[in-house]
């Protein structure tokens, strides 16, 4: 510090950066919800838990994270967090960011090249003023659509995570807990810049603390120097004895001089006591804030180094969990394809059954139709008798018409026919004689 420095003069070009900080109130919400969440049934329900209860709770598990990223989404916006660095977008939204940016870009350049053209009568002819205009009426728009463009992302986000599965959102948890530990990172960094600057303001506030002081004793000494000499002034002026001298009117000016010197050395006296002793209370401010800020700071590492480290384990625990719903679910399929088996077996062995039985029943109805079917012939055999009776008497009255009428005995030709006939005749015992044979030749089930 130069030794011409004066600690009354302020010092505009040492301003410190204003460290803006927006306390939300989201997360407050968050920490009630997450508090309400304790069960006394749970072990209960850990006790008589089934497959259908587990897709209940699995279900509720997807609510509460839900609930969760909106709550934490919300809470951004009300943290001054950018949310595409928040937020794992897809393709999809990422490119409506992507595409606004680079709309942006173009504006800007397509700007600053019409601007960049010389104001020459020239170009002006060929439409340079009226190039700028639009291309400053494209930046405004693209600058609009920029600034909609967080928002649009954000509502197709929350779209789509309203109807995402759980791993879909422990994977957008896990995504948060990483961007968080990113930003913890660097507001670890911040506060040490702080930390630093304030180490530097109490150095320099211990100077100026001092250099006060000293400045104090400085003016002290020359008050007391200047008290001396308006003590001697005013006894000098007691002595004049004519009032309208001009000795007298000089020695009026010399004591009002030495009092305006007084009044100048107190007022300095005064405003470096006080400086002194705002210094000194600035160097205990100061102290006390780097104490708060360091243990903000060191919070924050234990905090960031556990969130690093549970992420990375959680993304373990995460992916065993999801597994586990996957095999829930395969248990689950599996079960209904043994229960569809058990149900087709039981089908299929009533239709065997009813066909077995179906079978034994035309077997015995079968059976029973027999001695019917026996009868039926035998009434057969006896029409075909009593036909080949009567075919036997018209043929007599044939052949005696035969002989009468031509001469031709037709007996023995008739006599030849019914011989050949009666040998393939079947009596009334051949059905019985011909199942017999059959039962014995043909039995199928030996």
């Amino acid at each position: 510090m130069s030794e011409d420095f004066d600690l009354l003069e302020t010092d505009s070009n040492n301003k410190q950066d204003k460290v803006d900080v927006n306390w939300g109130k989201a997360i407050d919400t968050m920490k009630s919800k997450l508090a309400q969440e304790d069960d006394p049934e749970v072990r209960q329900k850990i006790l008589n838990a089934t497959l259908d209860d587990v897709v209940h709770m699995a279900e509720k598990d997807r609510t509460t994270l839900l609930d969760a990223i909106k709550d934490l989404t919300d809470y951004q916006d009300e943290v001054g967090i950018i949310f595409e660095k928040f937020s794992s977008l897809n393709a999809t939204e990422q490119k409506v960011i992507d595409d606004a940016i680079k709309k942006l870009e173009r504006a800007e350049t397509e700007l600053r090249e019409a601007e960049d053209k010389p104001d020459t009568w020239w170009n002006n002819l060929w439409g340079r003023k009226s190039r700028i205009k639009k291309a400053q009426d494209d930046l405004k728009i693209a600058q609009k659509e920029r600034d909609a463009a967080d928002n649009k992302a954000k509502a197709m986000f929350q779209e789509r995570i309203e109807s995402a599965d759980v791993q879909t959102l422990l994977s957008e948890l896990s995504f948060k807990s990483q961007a968080a530990i990113s930003r913890l990172k660097d507001r670890e960094v911040e506060i040490k810049e702080v930390e630093d600057k304030l180490q530097d303001a109490i150095v320099e506030a211990t100077k100026n603390h001092t250099r006060a002081l000293e400045k104090k004793k400085e003016v002290e000494a020359e008050l007391e120097e200047q008290y001396a000499l308006l003590k001697q002034a005013r006894q000098e002026l007691q002595e004049i004895a004519d009032k309208q001298s001009a000795e007298y009117a000089q020695a009026i000016g010399k004591v009002t001089t030495l009092e305006q010197k007084v009044e100048e050395l107190e007022g300095l006296k005064n405003a470096y006591t006080t400086l002194a002793a705002s210094k000194d209370s600035f160097v205990h401010k100061h102290n006390l804030t780097i104490k708060v800020l360091t243990s903000l700071r060191s919070n924050l590492q234990t905090h960031r180094a556990k969130l690093k480290s549970d992420t990375e384990e959680r993304l373990k625990y995460y992916d065993g969990y999801v597994v586990a719903l996957k095999a829930r679910t395969d248990q689950e399929f599996a079960a209904i394809l043994e229960h569809l088996g058990v149900k087709t077996d039981e089908h299929i062995g009533e239709t065997l059954a009813a066909m077995h039985t179906a079978s034994a029943k035309a077997r015995q109805e079968m059976m029973d139709n027999i001695p019917v079917h026996e009868k039926i012939m035998q009434g057969v055999y006896s029409s075909y008798a009593e036909a080949l009776q009567e075919i036997r008497k018209k043929d007599v009255d044939i052949q005696k018409n035969f002989a009468e009428r031509y001469g031709i005995d037709m007996k023995e030709i008739f006599e030849d026919y019914y011989n050949a006939e009666e040998s393939t005749k079947p009596s009334p015992e051949a059905p019985k004689e011909a199942k017999a044979k059959n039962t014995t030749e043909d039995d199928l089930l030996n």
